[in-house]
């Protein structure tokens, strides 16, 4: 029995009219007939009788139909799960990005997506830019959020945001007290921040080069995070970007910093492996909350 043969069939036994059978299925009544005789043609027997302008299901159909209707329901659910597919509303998506994406864009991002497409599911995963790119070439995830737009060849760079360098100082001390904190407040203090090779650092040393001051970190730090504990121990003060949600750690105070420093915010993937409906849909929803979060002019660090 063909596919759409069980189709008629199982239908038939729900509805008992070939009138509502036809109706369900979206076909004429003479189209669903034919099948119908189709198919006990090349069962060799027939499936239902006709008594009183009524189809009566024979013995054979009565034995037939508990696994015709569980085939039957098998196809359905597996129409709905290549359509989901087609749509982008099922499957896998593999995502990595560094921390302070991670712990901001990408969680805002998942609170939507989840609610939208909850069958898809989702591995994020939390590295560091190197590592990321690696994954990225070797087909372990199929998006990335750095805090770096750096060209590549292999790679598609957007860049969908920025992210402002704030300080961050333990409650109560001197410098709490100011809206704004520059070079010039910091002189004297331990500084916590980005060692010299990573993007950060190359623009805070910039900017403290124009303002004839130095930018020197007693405490290098690769991810931003990583200043916590520092600084909460009382250990220094430290510039580091916006994305996280300082405020909500305890003993902890933000202040913005003065030069505005931009970093931006990039979503990478392969030049050579296609985007699956999935990571498109991902891509959308991160894309979003960066718009959500104002990251375009840098306001929430």
């Amino acid at each position: 029995m063909r596919a759409r043969q069980l189709e008629v069939f199982c239908m038939l036994m729900r509805c008992g009219t070939v009138t509502r059978a036809a109706a369900m299925l979206n076909i004429s009544q003479p189209a669903l007939s034919q099948i119908l005789l189709h198919a006990e043609d090349q069962l060799g027997f027939k499936l239902f009788d006709r008594v009183r302008g009524r189809l009566v299901p024979t013995q054979q159909a009565e034995e037939l139909y508990p696994q015709a209707e569980h085939i039957f329901s098998q196809l359905g659910a597996m129409r709905r799960r290549t359509a989901d597919m087609r749509h982008g509303r099922t499957g896998l998506v593999q995502l990595a990005a560094s921390a302070p994406p991670s712990m901001s864009i990408v969680s805002r991002a998942l609170i939507h997506f989840r609610e939208a497409h909850p069958d898809i599911v989702v591995r994020s995963l939390i590295a560091p830019m190197l590592n990321i790119v690696e994954m990225l070439r070797n087909g372990t995830v199929s998006l990335g959020m750095v805090m770096n737009n750096l060209p590549y060849h292999d790679l598609n760079v957007e860049t969908v945001g920025h992210a402002e360098l704030v300080c961050v100082l333990p409650e109560g001390h001197r410098l709490a007290q100011k809206e704004v904190i520059g070079f010039s407040d910091i002189r004297d203090e331990t500084l916590i921040s980005y060692r010299a090779d990573t993007l950060p650092a190359r623009l805070l040393a910039g900017a403290a080069e124009a303002e004839d001051a130095a930018y020197a970190p007693a405490i290098e730090i690769d991810l931003s995070i990583t200043a916590l504990p520092f600084v909460r121990d009382g250990l220094g003060i430290a510039i580091v970007d916006g994305l996280l949600p300082w405020e909500q750690f305890p003993g902890i105070v933000k202040r913005r910093f003065a030069p505005q420093t931009l970093v931006p915010i990039a979503i990478l993937t392969s030049k050579d492996r296609p985007l699956s409906p999935s990571h498109e849909l991902m891509r959308d929803y991160l894309r979003s909350a960066c718009l959500d979060l104002d990251l375009s002019s840098g306001i929430a660090g």
